[in-house]
């Protein structure tokens, strides 16, 4: 079987597996990428003294200050959580939600951590997906009426979107010498780029969706942690943000990567 004939094969795979999916992928997708605000907005309430005295030790702001700061996050993050999953006012959800991971890229000072900057910018890329999904929704009440080409607004959300994901692989590369990690690095790379510039879109998007379903399994298994121990909130905090990755993938899947993709202007050919 030559090269054509098994990416002919693959790409049949996922065409039969959006056909069967179609009706529950875009709500596994929002569900997925809503999960770390869900989990987050979850724990503000739980950990609410320890939030407050983090943020009230690390800028000496006042318990007040400190207070708004977490009834900020717990709000915004479960109200967003439920108007996403509703699917009443997802625009101004998404806007709350870039608010809220601005606010703490400042406030947990992770604008000088480059690892978690990248995967911030990750979940801002998840969100541009689904701010362009919204707008597809818009337009379907008017199915029919004839409209010029699509708006160039929802295919740059798409583009940003899409290049924005592939900050969380970035993360996961490892510059080890040993055989896996040279190959992961490797298949992993090419599958990232793929994504960004939009070739073999929809395959290369869920074939990352599988791999790095695999990796949080296996590398953020918080729950094999007592809940006393630190380390239990930090995979938490890791699994969830990659959950919320792979919710943007699966968009990508659902919806394909738009107009600004080489699989788009492969149909111009």
């Amino acid at each position: 079987m030559g090269h054509n004939d098994i990416m002919n094969t693959a790409e049949d795979f996922v065409d039969q597996f959006l056909r069967v999916t179609k009706q529950y992928l875009p709500h596994v997708a929002r569900l997925c990428l809503i999960s770390t605000f869900l989990e987050d907005g979850i724990r503000m309430w739980f950990q609410w003294s320890e939030q407050r005295d983090y943020i009230d030790g690390t800028w000496n702001c006042g318990y007040f200050l400190a207070s708004i700061f977490v009834f900020l996050n717990l709000f915004g993050q479960l109200s967003g959580c439920i108007l996403v999953l509703s699917r009443n006012f997802v625009q101004y959800a998404c806007f709350g939600l870039f608010g809220i991971i601005a606010l703490q890229t400042i406030a947990y000072s992770i604008l000088w951590d480059l690892k978690f900057l990248m995967r911030n910018l990750a979940l801002g890329g998840g969100l541009l997906l689904l701010l362009a999904e919204s707008r597809s929704e818009g337009k379907s009440m008017f199915a029919g009426v004839p409209t010029m080409r699509e708006s160039s607004p929802k295919q740059y959300m798409q583009l940003g979107g899409r290049v924005l994901l592939v900050l969380m692989f970035m993360t996961l590369l490892h510059f080890d010498m040993n055989f896996f990690a040279i190959l992961q690095n490797i298949v992993g790379t090419a599958l990232i780029i793929l994504v960004a510039i939009g070739f073999k879109t929809k395959l290369a998007a869920l074939t990352l969706v599988i791999w790095l379903f695999g990796i949080n399994i296996y590398f953020n298994a918080f729950w094999t942690i007592p809940a006393y121990k630190p380390m239990h909130d930090f995979l938490k905090y890791d699994f969830f943000q990659t959950m919320s990755v792979i919710g943007g993938l699966l968009l990508v899947v659902a919806l394909g990567p738009g107009g600004v993709s080489m699989d788009e202007k492969k149909k111009e050919w």
